[in-house]
Order: structure tokens, then sequence, then C-alpha cells
């Protein structure tokens, strides 16, 4: 990590490392139907030179809010937004008593 990038983790900034695979070139047609038809054909030859990063980036995104989510509920749980909320606020208060938060 640069120190650019250690700060804004230290800042409350997320760091995250993210793969994905090429998408898949089909050499040769596959067996396919036509939905107007209803008749067998094979599938045009596609090349996938197309990048996906974009895409992609939009699914991870939405992971790690899923993800995100997932650990505050876990961490502050209850039956409501409202006891979240309030669990959220005292744990921020309590870490500023014990001088643990800026």
């Amino acid at each position: 990590m640069t120190s650019t990038t250690m700060r804004r983790a230290q800042h409350g900034g997320l760091v995250l490392r993210a793969a994905m695979k090429p998408i898949a070139t089909l050499a040769r047609p596959l067996a396919s139907i036509n939905l107007q038809t209803k008749q067998p054909e094979s599938a045009a030859y596609e090349r996938s030179d197309v990048c996906a990063v974009a895409a992609a980036s939009c699914v991870i995104e939405n992971v790690v809010a899923f993800e995100i989510a997932r650990a505050m509920v876990e961490k502050f749980g209850g039956d409501s937004l409202h006891e979240m909320l309030a669990r959220w606020e005292l744990f921020h208060r309590m870490a500023r008593e014990r001088g643990i938060e800026d």
C-alpha cells in the first residue's frame, strides 16, 4: 500500500483488492435455439475483447456494501434501524470516552 492509501485506511477509508477472470471467447459457435422460430441454430462466433471492468466494479461495490451492512447488523443488531443507530451512537460515545476515536 502507498502512504496515501494507508492514510485513507486509517481515517475510515476502505482499501479493497479484487480480481476477475476474462470473459471467454467462443472459438466455435455453440448449439442454440432461435427463440422466434424455435428451430436449432448455431450461436454466432463472438469475440470477447470488450472490457468488463466497469461492470465488475458495480458488482463488487454492491457486494462490499452488502457485506458491510451484514457486519453492521452483526455488531449493532436490533429489530429496527432506530435500535441500530442508538447502539452505533453508544459505541462511538464509549470509544470517545476511552480516547480511541479522534
